[in-house]
């Protein structure tokens, strides 16, 4: 399966500058597989190291200081000839500091090798920053990539060409079912393709509930022992924070008599490691929108919306009848599109209750109100008071009818939420 990444990996290579490259991003998403079948296509030969546990190669990157000597060094553990711009060295798994450290000897040097290194465990990126790596993110497979799966490339032009020219959609109601399907699916790859071939929604299920059980151990990881436990208590009340119809997170869903000072470092551990994503309510709009948050008002979001999906524990025909559940997956897949835009996450509400699902600021310092209308809320207002109250110029209704613009007011189907994406891979 064609992932966005592919195309900055290829401009990576033809615009090296001898800088190695470091992925990172969540398990189960496609790093590997991706950089992989990247090398396969794009170069002579790959060569590939799990650096997990790998004392013999973290030996080698703590004793050496020369590019050539290194080099040398990993064609005898490989077996294979590393050539300088035609060979693809994989380091997987990077937790090593060490070995970030000698990746960093080639960016120095501006080398002609080629390496990309792959690491899920984005608390350590403060401690790999260094101007002689190149650092980029990788997220689940959103919309248009599950479009390109199925075959749909068309079909996702069509609704990018709608999008920037502010035109319907001709395919309205069949993109709104597939959409509707990825909501059930979500975005990593193991789980597009059985469903792509066909397997039942049980077996779906079963292998999110594997994915959610990787997402666990990676919550084990965690050094200080009792925010493992809270870490857990935290990701699993997600779905029962999502339900309610005031979002924000309450500790007492956790259990009675839980403080927000106990959880604290557990959360951040989430959010740091993508495990969740953050929302900050906002009560006033200024220039920048951080400094307007309530540190102790938020939201949390899971960074799949299937795997939301199946800790609902619904079936497809409750999924479509119930327009509060689909509400809530609607507004997780706005908060994981807005956090893959590298926007950060901020909601508004009013003394009076009145509320904005999100509020985000663009890099020219734009603030754009973003709220989400159901068949349960079509004549929702909080959108224009804000907008009014703020003198906010221009504002997105997130919907599942087809795009139109009144006013200042621009009205985007919830299936074409990925063009708001202009990050170029």
């Amino acid at each position: 399966m064609e992932r966005k990444i592919e195309s900055f990996l290829r401009k990576w290579k033809k615009d090296n500058v001898g800088k190695p490259l470091l992925i990172y991003g969540s398990k189960q998403i496609g790093k590997t597989f991706t950089i992989l079948r990247f090398g396969e296509k794009e170069y002579k030969n790959v060569v590939y190291f799990n650096t997990d546990n790998n004392f013999q190669l973290e030996e080698l990157f703590r004793k050496e200081k020369s590019i050539e000597k290194i080099i040398v060094n990993l064609s005898l553990i490989s077996g294979e000839t590393i050539l300088k711009e035609d060979t693809l060295v994989i380091l997987d798994n990077l937790i090593s500091t060490e070995i970030v450290k000698g990746m960093k000897l080639f960016g120095s040097d501006h080398s002609k090798y080629h390496i990309i290194g792959i690491t899920s465990r984005r608390e350590k990126l403060t401690e790999f920053k260094g101007e002689e790596i190149q650092f980029k993110s990788m997220m689940e497979m959103d919309f248009e990539e599950y479009l390109w799966a199925h075959d749909e490339r068309n079909l996702a032009n069509i609704i990018r060409e709608s999008f920037e020219k502010r035109k319907t959609c001709p395919f309205h109601k069949v993109v709104l079912d597939l959409f509707q399907q990825y909501l059930v699916t979500g975005g990593f790859p193991e789980v597009v393709i059985a469903e792509k071939m066909g397997k039942s929604p049980f077996e779906l299920d079963a292998i999110k509930q594997k994915v959610l059980d990787i997402y666990k151990k990676e919550i084990a990881l965690n050094e200080n022992l009792i925010d493992i436990s809270r870490g857990l208590e935290v990701l699993n009340s997600i779905p029962e924070q999502l339900k309610k119809e005031n979002k924000k997170f309450q500790y007492g869903i956790i259990g009675n008599g839980r403080r927000a000072k106990e959880y604290e470092s557990s959360i951040n551990y989430l959010i740091n490691n993508q495990l969740v994503y953050r929302s900050y309510k906002v009560k006033e709009v200024k220039s920048p929108l951080s400094s307007c948050k309530e540190k102790d008002s938020f939201k949390l979001y899971l960074p799949d919306d299937g795997l939301l999906y199946s800790m609902f524990h619904l079936n497809y025909k409750q999924f479509i009848s119930n327009e509060d559940i689909k509400a809530t997956l609607y507004e997780n897949h706005v908060a994981k599109t807005l956090v893959e835009a590298n926007y950060s996450l901020y909601y508004y509400q009013s003394e009076g209750k009145a509320e904005v699902n999100f509020v985000i600021q663009n890099r020219m310092g734009k603030i754009i109100p973003i709220e989400i209308i159901t068949r349960t809320n079509s004549k929702a207002k909080s959108l224009s008071v804000f907008m009014k109250k703020f003198t906010v110029e221009e504002g997105y209704r997130i919907t599942e009818n087809n795009f139109q613009t009144k006013k200042e007011i621009r009205y985007i189907p919830v299936y074409a939420l990925f063009c708001l994406n202009t990050n170029q891979y």
